[in-house]
């Protein structure tokens, strides 16, 4: 049930430890010489791009772990994923700070999280407190992010799940004249919805974004993680502070990374944040 660990990187690829099972995927970052060549013998589950997923592991179905105090599901799923970007782990306790900060003593804020995947986030701010309307386009993953509630003892928390775009929802939310305290979102590259409209990053995520500033609390907090090359901290910092109106030295931005335990850093995208009114 222990958590993720890195334990080792090079050709292309990364080696993982979710709990019990010691995972092998490809990753184009993961540059240079392998510290641990016979580590990866051993790995449990072994993902190709045209084989799929092979090793012992293969055919053993989910599996559990335990992260920052969240119980969560794991499965081996068709794109090479496992139902968890462990480097968005390193968000967690900025996340919890500004929910606690804007909770009351009969209520915590209202936050909007979209592309919201298997629900790390989403647990941890409703853990903290948070109403939290938890969005994705994909019905699975969004069953799957309740189950992780469920393992995780949140299931009586107050989140609203949503199966929708991400667009098409944020529009209809100003619309209706929500306001919410905090928005945090995913958007990943490229992606298929439940309408016929495709998402493209580099087309979708600034009018998204211009519709988030009109849900936002004056005094409220913002998150865009994104993994996509083209949007590193530079351009995501510049995109926020023209939207939500705020100088870039007000924002906070970074790497999106994991480190191995021999130092070795693996970069994964990159964030940009901003803390009420500042």
């Amino acid at each position: 049930m222990n958590g993720h660990q890195l334990v080792d990187l090079g050709g292309a690829a990364r080696l993982e430890r979710f709990g019990d099972r010691l995972v092998d995927r490809p990753s184009p970052g993961a540059l240079g010489t392998r510290a641990a060549p016979a580590l990866w013998q051993k790995a449990d589950l072994r993902f190709d791009r045209d084989r799929g997923w092979s090793g012992p592991g293969a055919e053993a179905g989910p599996w559990d772990i335990e992260l920052d105090g969240l119980a969560l599901q794991l499965r081996a799923t068709d794109a090479g994923q496992v139902g968890l970007f462990p480097e968005h782990a390193a968000m967690l306790p900025w996340l919890r700070d500004r929910v606690r900060a804007r909770s009351t003593a009969s209520e915590g804020p209202s936050i909007l999280h979209l592309f919201a995947h298997t629900g790390l986030a989403t647990l941890a701010m409703a853990a903290a407190g948070a109403a939290v309307t938890h969005l994705d386009a994909a019905r699975p993953t969004v069953g799957w992010a309740r189950l992780n509630a469920e393992r995780s003892g949140l299931a009586d928390r107050p989140i609203r799940w949503i199966v929708d775009d991400a667009v098409a929802f944020t529009e209809r939310e100003v619309r209706r004249g929500r306001r919410y305290a905090g928005v945090v979102l995913d958007p990943p590259s490229y992606g298929h919805g439940p309408t016929a409209r495709a998402w493209e990053i580099e087309r979708d995520l600034d009018p998204l974004l211009v519709a988030i500033a009109r849900l936002l609390d004056p005094e409220g907090f913002v998150l865009v993680t994104a993994h996509t090359p083209t949007y590193d901290e530079d351009r995501l910092a510049s995109v926020v502070s023209r939207v939500f109106r705020r100088p870039v030295t007000a924002l906070e931005t970074g790497e999106l990374s994991l480190s191995a335990d021999d130092g070795r850093s693996l970069a994964l995208g990159a964030f940009a944040r901003a803390s009420g009114g500042a």
